[in-house]
């Protein structure tokens, strides 16, 4: 274990029948059409990873970079593009993959935003949710594990840029977080 974690929280092992699960549900819930997987850069690049190598149907990947923390242990609730997608999204099928939903305020900005591009279908993927702090009326469509609150890193999820190379998920020691 990484000496700033409190506490491991999931397992690497725990998280990968996960990921499998989801896939699985996907690709049934998806089956006969393709899906455009939307990931919301950075924290969901290695959940996105292993859940598309691990979904039976056809699919492309794209790529949204929005930012709501900077440096923060809080979101701050103003939220900016930083990277739009690639590709149009018109008429498609589009999973948003997200690492954790929050206070919901990001994605809620972001699936209003994709919405006006009339998408086929928009739906939520997300590894860990957090409904005790949403402030937002987000729901995920598919979500891996409904956690307390604390704050997590790991598996993608980092705190000012670092331990997102963790392969479990972890709770950051407070005095960690609390230096900024």
């Amino acid at each position: 274990m990484h000496s700033d974690l409190r506490e491991i929280m999931l397992t690497e092992e725990q998280i990968s029948g996960k990921v499998k699960e989801l896939a699985g549900r996907i690709s049934e819930d998806y089956q006969g059409n393709s899906i455009l997987v939307v990931g919301i850069l950075k924290g969901a690049v290695i959940f996105l990873a292993d859940l598309v190598r691990n979904i039976t149907i056809p699919v492309s990947i794209d790529f949204i970079a929005v930012s709501s923390y900077g440096k923060a242990s809080e979101s701050s609730g103003v939220v900016q593009i930083l990277k739009d997608l690639d590709q149009i999204i018109e008429g498609r099928h589009v999973l948003v993959v997200e690492d954790i939903v929050d206070t919901g305020l990001t994605l809620k900005y972001l699936l209003e935003n994709l919405s006006t591009r009339k998408p086929a279908s928009l739906k939520i993927c997300t590894l860990l949710d957090k409904p005790t702090r949403r402030k937002a009326d987000v729901v995920p469509d598919y979500n891996g594990f409904t956690i307390p609150d604390e704050f997590v890193v790991g598996y993608g999820l980092d705190y000012a840029e670092k331990y997102r190379n963790l392969r479990e998920i972890g709770v950051l020691k407070p005095e960690i977080y609390s230096k900024i």
